[in-house]
């Protein structure tokens, strides 16, 4: 299930494996295949079945996979793509990588959920009377047109996205901040108000780590199940070092074949 047999996660120290919450999106978090690998019981099919990282596993398991949840998967595609009939149109609007599924099949977009996509904005360039502007507002890419349409932005929206923060930090007045906690670009703004925080969400953003760490007391733990940074990186050294050994050997005897020292003495090179 992990990516890489060279690296593993580990939760971090200070959140509490007992408080952990697998039935509350650890199985979402893409961090946390190591985990899951060693508590397959505890797998939430419907969560797991939305993490980029769980792909292998999902291969192996195709019976258990709830396509609503694949269907707005970006690492799924070749999945998808060899069940169409089983694709869920509305959830495929929200994934990033299906834009060309999306554009041969336009008469089944559902463009609530087209207007959340990065990707779709030629689409929605093209179709600007069938945007929703509040999902829009959490459209990472779409903060040209929504510059362009200031009067049409809903800021409880707007406050989510992360490259809205330049607007946002002209109309402070007009900041959602249940919405801004969830942001990983607004820590600055959130630690100059603490008392604004909304730790639901905060116990979701990724970037803010130092300030969960700091109130424990706080967290949320249905929301920080979810963060891919209470893990820490672990490196297989061991693994790398035994690897490294046989790749120096399979070097060592191609460049000190002997048909190889033949050819250079013949070359004359000085040794």
């Amino acid at each position: 299930m992990t990516n890489s047999p060279y690296i593993k996660y580990e939760l971090v120290t200070w959140v509490d494996s007992e408080k952990i919450l697998y039935e509350n999106g650890l199985s979402e978090n893409p961090n946390a295949i190591s985990l899951l690998e060693i508590n397959p019981d505890k797998i939430v099919w419907t969560h797991l079945s939305m993490n980029p990282n769980a792909i292998p596993f999902l291969e192996k398991n195709i019976d258990k996979i709830d396509w609503y949840s694949l269907s707005e998967n970006p690492n799924a595609i070749h999945i998808l793509e060899k069940n169409l009939d089983k694709i869920f149109w509305s959830s495929l609007c929200r994934n990033s990588n299906a834009i060309h599924l999306l554009e041969q099949n336009l008469d089944k977009i559902n463009w609530f959920y087209l207007s959340m996509n990065p990707n779709a904005i030629h689409i929605l360039e093209k179709n600007m009377d069938k945007i929703n502007w509040s999902s829009l507002c959490r459209n990472s890419n779409a903060i040209h047109l929504l510059e362009q349409n200031i009067y049409k932005v809903d800021w409880c929206s707007l406050s989510w996205n992360p490259n809205a923060i330049h607007l946002l930090e002209k109309n402070i007045d007009k900041i959602d901040w249940c919405s801004l906690s969830w942001n990983p670009n607004a820590i600055h703004l959130l630690e100059k108000n603490l008392d604004k925080i909304n730790w639901n969400g905060l116990s979701w953003n990724a970037n803010a780590i130092h300030l969960l760490e700091r109130n424990p007391d706080k967290i949320k733990m249905v929301s920080i199940s979810n963060n891919p940074n209470i893990f820490k990186t672990k490196y297989n050294y061991p693994l790398m070092k035994e690897r490294m050994n046989i790749l120096c050997e399979e070097l060592i005897q191609v460049a000190m074949h002997p048909k190889r020292i033949l050819q250079w003495v013949e070359a004359e090179y000085d040794f």
